[in-house]
């Protein structure tokens, strides 16, 4: 989870990177004007939200649902995943198909 930053010091970042960036969401490409320039988030490319270069190399625009869906990605890479170990080993599918087709097949040519 993203820690809070301070209001005044977002404010800063955000306003440098408003002036240095294009207004369009560096992922889906979407255009953004004065009206809803809200809708649109400073991202930490490096997830270090400290870590704010005044040349804005660290930062992207993105929309809020982009930013979501950044986040959200992060956040999975990060969850721990089972060891092997503790998984069940999978057992093969004992499902065979076609495995009645030979007898159709013969009881259909028997019918002719």
């Amino acid at each position: 989870m993203a820690r809070k930053i301070p209001p005044h010091r977002e404010q800063t970042y955000r306003a440098l990177a408003l002036k240095l960036l294009p207004w369009v969401c560096a992922h889906c490409g979407r255009d953004f004007d004065g009206k809803k320039l809200n809708q649109l988030t400073v991202h930490h490319k490096d997830h270090n939200h400290h870590n704010n270069p005044p040349d804005g190399s660290n930062w992207e625009l993105l929309c809020l649902y982009c930013h979501d869906n950044e986040h959200q990605r992060y956040l999975v890479a990060d969850q721990p995943s089972e060891s092997a170990r503790s998984r069940e080993p999978e057992r093969p599918s004992t499902f065979t198909p076609f495995a009645r087709l030979a007898d159709l097949l013969k009881r259909k040519n028997l019918e002719k």
